[in-house]
């Protein structure tokens, strides 16, 4: 759900962004294919990158992380 007057985060931007060899490869092959899902599968279960260079990079290109208040808080 978008925020009105905020942008929301793209798939796989931060991997772009800082030109992740695994996002290169990935990029590279036809989704869909044996060899896109090998790949993929290595973004999914054995990221080079941590959440704590994630979460930086998020806040510095301006990102903003946000969740709903629920009743009890």
């Amino acid at each position: 759900m978008s925020i009105a007057g905020y942008v929301d985060y793209k798939r796989r931007e931060f991997c772009k962004d800082i030109k992740c060899p695994v996002q290169i490869d990935l990029d590279s092959n036809e989704q869909g294919t044996v060899e896109y899902e090998r790949i993929r599968d290595i973004c999914k279960k054995d990221c080079r990158y941590t959440t704590y260079r994630f979460h930086h990079w998020l806040i510095g290109k301006g990102y903003e992380i946000v969740k709903p208040r629920t009743e009890n808080r």
